[in-house]
């Protein structure tokens, strides 16, 4: 009953896009003194954010149908370069930038998990439980 709330799933995704998000931006904090170093972005959200149909058949175990495609909203090829000023060694990571990424990326983790807490609640109440 409750894996069919498209609320939870939409929670669940953007909590893992963020965490993808954040996965690359440690990257580039990592490789910000590597010459030739592009920075490195996850496409939004909104543009890489593709619901399941509730009529389409998924994958529910790892040796099920199809189950070897990624489902998941933040996959590498979601990975774009952020446009910018580079340094004379030709990296373009900016410590300042990522920093702000990395805040935004916080930023929808906890509204992931926010909407998932607030749901779960409201899910609560309705069966009588606290």
């Amino acid at each position: 009953m409750f894996e069919k709330l498209s609320i939870f799933a939409k929670a669940n995704d953007l909590a893992l896009h963020a965490a993808a998000r954040q996965s690359v931006i440690a990257q580039n904090v990592a490789n910000a003194d590597t010459p030739g170093y592009r920075a490195r972005d996850v496409a939004s959200f909104s543009e890489t954010y593709k619901p399941g149909r509730p009529d389409q058949m998924r994958a529910t175990r790892s040796g099920h149908i199809g189950a070897d495609a990624a489902t998941s909203p933040a996959t590498e090829s979601n990975v774009v370069y952020r446009a910018g000023a580079t340094s004379p060694n030709g990296n373009s990571v900016s410590l300042e930038t990522e920093m702000m990424m990395a805040a935004e990326a916080k930023r929808d983790h906890d509204m992931a998990l926010a909407v998932y807490k607030s749901t779960l609640g409201i899910m609560r109440s309705a069966l009588g439980r606290r």
